[in-house]
């Protein structure tokens, strides 16, 4: 039961939740756009950017936390 809320699972369901909220976002700034309401929309895909950025950091810490535990 232990192995259920291990560092690593919880880090993957975390990023999970990120990926997750990339897409709600960009739905987001897809509406706005539709509105007329680019501003709005520029700042949302502002946010998109640093979530994408970040993810790319996250998924790269997560494969070397599985490589470490199973090496």
């Amino acid at each position: 039961m232990s192995g259920e809320y291990s560092l690593l699972d919880m880090l993957e369901r975390m990023y999970q939740n990120q990926l997750g909220l990339e897409a709600a976002l960009m739905e987001l700034a897809l509406h706005a756009e539709q509105q007329c309401l680019a501003e709005v929309g520029d700042n949302v895909r502002g946010a998109l950017w640093t979530i994408g950025e970040n993810a790319g950091h996250i998924k790269l810490g997560l494969a070397r936390l599985k490589g470490k535990r199973t090496g």
